[in-house]
């Protein structure tokens, strides 16, 4: 059956169902509450089989993209496929679900085809809040995940008939900002509903039968260009290793390591080295790492090969239990999911600097770069702003790095200015390219920037969660390393520069000057 489908119905479906992931992505986005998702996009869609193997996604964020590649599986293993009915929605966030942390909720509708369960739609959206220790659900220094926030198991919160009153309730009773978070899981509902929607039509065009073989035609062919893509890099060994600026506030450095084995067709990936599970917030999952390694290798070697289950069939993963990429369900990992996820990916870099150097970016701002206002919002409503922010890109064989962009894993936008000061009780003052901040090279890294938030509302937090404050963006090839992130608290004619992981209190008039790090070099000046 799979070699029956003509070339041009399989690209026809595979059009059909990356844009029904995209479409996902644009109704969250329409619809949601929160600035985070409605602004800053800080959100993902997916489209597995009935087995959970990724068969279309949107132009989201790699980190979501990848983990989502097992989630689905992962619940297949909780939740039989024979409990499920048509229009279920499943909520979860729990990490060793095929997650990452625990704000990244994840909503999983099945989707039936002529009577048969044939895919799930997958919607992932970061909630401003979880619950947990502290406003935005980042405790800086949490040392267990039950500080980090609401655990969910799979939770089969809309059926059929509609929305479970009660456990829906029972979990907004326990997040602050309620109505944001009960406005976001709709809509994430609602983009789940559309792929269905999607689905049932192409299978009204082309039948169910015909669909599933174009999918095994679309795996086989990214199978075959990934094993294409590896076998034009060089065989051998490299060795990569790259630094978290410490292990939770106040700590010391910690060792993200990667061994790879380039040999024909196929590539393994080695983190065993890696060191061991940190006590802060740092810690992230074997699902991360593998997002890590799935969006590396196409980067470096096969940018244009079709997301799919089957292009990942060269690759090997492997992680070592109790290692920061594979802590336990006991420890804190929210902050591992956008810094130590970005750490797994420069030691990936600097490994295949040993064999494709012409091919490689310089170290950029691999950092969230995050900031997280909570209080009240200027509607009287408690709240949270969740701000990430871009810094400058590396520099490459053939060009100078861009200013101010999100680098690797991250693919979020900045809340406009005139968002922030509706609706929070912050003032922006000041958003510019900070400059020299990239790296001097043969091509210079890209220029980070400056944004100054003024508070004028009593009663607000703040948290930091940044890197690259310390260790610094590298520079390739003798290029000479950007300059490093640093947020600095201005209150009452005092100075103070914030640490990568912190929260304290706010009072009126304190300001908050985010400088993001500039990008490395490429090549001796």
């Amino acid at each position: 059956m799979k070699n029956s489908v003509d070339p041009f119905t399989v690209e026809v479906i595979r059009h059909a169902l990356t844009a029904a992931a995209e479409e996902m992505s644009f109704v969250v986005m329409r619809s949601a509450r929160s600035p985070l998702l409605r602004e800053a996009g800080d959100l993902s869609s997916a489209i597995t089989d009935h087995k959970g193997d990724l068969i279309a996604q949107g132009r989201d964020i790699p980190i979501h993209l990848g983990v989502m590649s097992f989630t689905v599986k992962k619940f297949l293993e909780r939740v039989p496929a024979e409990r499920m009915q048509p229009g279920d929605v499943w909520f979860l966030n729990l990490p060793e679900v095929g997650g990452n942390h625990l704000p990244d909720v994840k909503a999983i509708r099945p989707i039936f085809l002529e009577g048969r369960l044939f895919a799930f739609a997958v919607s992932l959206a970061h909630w401003g809040d979880i619950g947990g220790a502290w406003a935005g659900s980042y405790f800086a220094a949490a040392t267990e995940t039950w500080q980090e926030g609401v655990r969910i198991p799979p939770l089969r919160l809309v059926t059929a008939d509609g929305i479970d009153e009660e456990k829906r309730d029972f979990l907004l009773a326990n997040l602050r900002g309620p109505a944001e978070r009960e406005g976001d899981l709709l809509a994430q509902v609602a983009s789940t509903r559309a792929a269905e929607a999607r689905l049932v039509r192409l299978c009204e065009e082309h039948g169910a039968a015909t669909i599933r073989a174009a999918l095994d035609r679309l795996d086989d062919l990214s199978e075959a260009q990934m094993r294409e893509a590896i076998a034009g890099l060089p065989d051998g060994i490299y060795e990569g290793e790259d630094f978290l600026d410490d292990d939770g506030p106040g700590g010391k450095p910690a060792a993200i390591r990667v061994r790879i084995e380039i040999a024909g067709d196929r590539a393994s990936f080695d983190f065993s080295d890696t060191d061991d599970a940190v006590a802060g917030p740092l810690n992230t999952t074997p699902f991360v790492a593998m997002a890590a390694v799935y969006y590396a290798i196409k980067a470096v070697a096969g940018p244009e090969i079709q997301p799919n289950g089957g292009c990942y069939r060269a690759l090997k993963v492997r992680t070592r239990p109790g290692s920061i990429l594979e802590p336990g369900i006991d420890k804190p990992v929210v902050g591992g999911n956008h810094e130590t996820s970005q750490r797994a990916v420069d030691a990936i870099m600097k490994a295949f600097e040993q064999a494709v150097p012409e091919r490689l970016t310089a170290g950029g701002s691999t950092t969230a770069g995050l900031l997280i206002f909570g209080g009240k919002r200027r509607d009287g409503a408690t709240g949270t702003f969740y701000e990430t922010h871009g810094g400058g890109e590396g520099a490459r064989a053939d060009r100078d790095g861009l200013p101010v962009v999100r680098v690797h894993l991250t693919n979020t936008m900045n809340t406009p200015a005139e968002i922030v000061e509706a609706e929070y009780m912050i003032r922006v003052d000041e958003q510019r390219l900070r400059a020299g901040s990239g790296g001097a090279g043969r091509h210079r890294g890209g220029e980070g920037m400056v944004r100054t938030y003024t508070v004028l509302g009593d009663g607000l937090s703040l948290t930091t969660m940044f890197e690259r404050r310390v260790v610094a963006p590298y520079g390739l090839q003798g290029g000479e390393d950007g300059a490093p992130f640093r947020v600095t608290l201005h209150r009452a004619g005092t100075s103070r520069e914030l640490s990568g992981k912190e929260n304290l209190a706010l009072a009126v008039g304190d300001r908050v000057v985010m400088e993001t790090s500039g990008g490395g070099g490429y090549g001796k000046a």
